[in-house]
């Protein structure tokens, strides 16, 4: 059975009333205690049409359009030039079927933004820094064992005489500790020496050639570089210094229990698992990155070394051929 017209309290909201015509509630709701007026709540205004935008003129089919084609925009009847996104964030959407066209940038399209490149330079990669790295501990190591070598052989016959009677024993299975052979007081203070040198000589090897151009010698040949975040251009000594002590310095640590080593190898590692930019720790403090340098300006002197540092040559020139600059007026002079 329908219900009549007239006005009920909502089922919605019980606080309300709302006319029903038969069909379905019109009108606004008034309170429940409010009362009524006579026959159906007055109709609402319709809401104001919202202004209508200019809309542009639509060329008949066939004819072409009002005006030249923007710079930039593609000629009536030819496919859209698709170009890689300008400024930050993802592209909109790949062209439409095929593989990205040229201009896109490789790898992940369109999933995963493109590799950044540093001053128009690709990220050194870890085999490399890796490499780098290894060839400059290799002269640190030796300019140790010059310098260091005669601190090193005197901690030596400090603690040989200990260890040797705890390999012994434990060769022996005695698991004693009694009357072990102790070593002097000397041996501390030798090891602090020693770990004092080869920090000092690591900081006097690596600040000075990093602050200048950007790269160790195991960096010229592996043909890395260390550069700024902000500019392409030389760290300054501030900079390269900041940069190697969050690496350098745990070297005084090793004291104990090899904190400073493990310190390091965390910082060594930290490459791998920074995305994009590839940053180790000692990067993230001086705010720089390692790049790949083009085979051909691999810098081998020091200095600065990148894609724009172009030189020219003149071919020369066959007998008789006549250049540009050979301008000389019918008496032979030149003007």
């Amino acid at each position: 059975m329908s219900v009549g017209p007239g006005w009920y309290v909502d089922p919605a909201d019980p606080e309300t009333r709302r006319y029903w015509d038969g069909e379905g509630w019109i009108g606004a709701p008034i309170p429940v205690d409010a009362t009524p007026p006579e026959g159906p709540p007055p109709a609402e205004p319709p809401p104001a049409p919202a202004p209508a935008s200019p809309a542009a003129p639509v060329p008949a089919p066939g004819a072409p359009a009002g005006g030249p084609p923007l710079p930039g925009q593609p000629q009536p009847g030819q496919p859209y030039p698709w170009q890689p996104p300008q400024g930050h964030g993802q592209p909109q959407g790949p062209p439409p079927g095929g593989a990205p066209p040229p201009g896109w940038p490789p790898g992940g399209w369109p999933g995963r933004p493109p590799e950044p490149r540093p001053h128009g330079l690709p990220l050194a990669g870890f085999g490399a820094r890796l490499v780098a790295r290894l060839i400059d501990f290799t002269i640190v190591f030796a300019l140790n064992a010059v310098v260091n070598g005669w601190f090193v052989w005197r901690l030596v016959e400090e603690v040989t005489p200990y260890w040797r009677e705890v390999f012994r024993r434990a060769m022996a299975g005695d698991s004693s500790t009694d009357n072990l052979p102790q070593p002097s007081e000397q041996a501390g203070g030798l090891q602090v020496v020693i770990l004092l040198i080869a920090t000092a000589l690591w900081l006097a090897y690596e600040v000075p050639t990093t602050a200048s151009g950007g790269q160790t010698f195991g960096k010229r040949l592996v043909g890395v570089k260390v550069v700024p975040m902000s500019a392409n251009e030389p760290l300054g000594f501030g900079r390269a210094l900041r940069r190697w002590n969050t690496l350098g310095l745990p070297t005084l640590l090793w004291y104990c229990c090899g904190l400073g080593l493990l310190l390091q190898l965390v910082d060594a590692l930290s490459p791998l698992f920074d995305h994009p930019l590839r940053q180790a720790l000692h990067d993230k403090r001086a705010q720089t990155v390692v790049v790949q340098l083009p085979r051909g300006t691999r810098n081998t002197t020091g200095g600065r070394a990148t894609p724009d540092d172009r030189t020219t040559t003149r071919e020369p020139t066959t007998t008789g051929e006549r250049t540009p600059d050979d301008r000389t007026d019918p008496s032979g002079d030149t003007p």
